[in-house]
């Protein structure tokens, strides 16, 4: 490795305090120094891995168990990583078997929350335990009738529609791993949709993004969602008429909207 006087630092390089992101790199002779193209690699195999990580299910399932909620393990269409990878329509729709077993827990439910791998299963094995934690006792609070949640292996955002629209319920909440930036193999989505059912788009979903330690983390991320839920259900909406307005309300205790996406 190149020693460190033989690199050129950017003057800028002071704002690498303020971010993560990968910027004031420097240079030896024309060429990133030897340290930072190491730190580039590394970072892209740890999102390769995140990307081809396997989805422990029971790993989840029993995190619920432990939070005294029940759970139910079902499959998409997809057979595998590599089909899943290939073919995202597949991911949207619950295999046969599954959509039966799904069918037979239905009732009248508030909220029904789905747990897929995506594209990030590291970001589900690290990120979704603590957040349930969080989240679950502020819905018990706030007098959801939750139904069984549904663990789902290799699921895409829509697959909340179809699973919603089958235990009927009036809310469906997805929290899933999102595709690994190179800083952040172990981020994690939660999309939000009002009356799910199939044909529904991104337009009729609220996303709450990067919920990680580094990013937004779980405590807020948690009052974010419950904020959009309980919205969600009292104004029987969601996706772009549906907003954090508690800022503009003049609650500071709101984050700040950089730290998520509605669409």
């Amino acid at each position: 490795m190149a020693d460190r006087s033989s690199v050129t630092d950017d003057p800028w390089g002071d704002l690498k305090q303020l971010t993560s992101a990968r910027i004031a790199l420097g240079r030896a002779g024309g060429s990133l120094p030897t340290g930072e193209w190491l730190a580039f690699k590394l970072a892209h195999a740890k999102a390769r891995d995140a990307v081809h990580c396997a989805f422990d299910a029971k790993r989840i399932e029993q995190a619920f168990e432990a939070l005294g909620t029940e759970s139910v393990i079902v499959d998409t269409m997809a057979a595998n990583r590599m089909i899943y990878l290939q073919r995202p329509d597949l991911g949207r729709r619950l295999g046969e078997a599954s959509r039966a077993l799904v069918g037979r827990r239905s009732g009248a439910f508030d909220l029904v929350i789905i747990v897929s791998d995506g594209l990030s299963a590291t970001a589900v094995h690290e990120q979704v335990p603590p957040l349930a934690s969080l989240l679950l006792p502020q819905l018990q609070t706030d007098s959801w009738k939750l139904a069984p949640i549904v663990i789902a292996r290799f699921g895409r955002v829509a697959l909340e529609d179809e699973i919603g629209a089958l235990i009927g319920a009036d809310i469906a909440l997805m929290l899933l791993g999102e595709r690994p930036g190179l800083g952040s193999p172990d981020s994690l989505g939660a999309y939000l949709v009002y009356g799910p059912k199939p044909g529904n788009t991104d337009a009729d979903r609220n996303c709450v993004s990067n919920i990680r330690p580094e990013g937004l983390d779980h405590q807020r991320a948690a009052d974010v969602i419950v904020y959009l839920l309980n919205e969600s259900r009292r104004r029987k909406i969601s996706g772009i008429d549906l907003k954090d307005e508690r800022r503009i309300l003049g609650n500071a205790s709101a984050p700040p909207k950089s730290n998520w996406i509605s669409r």
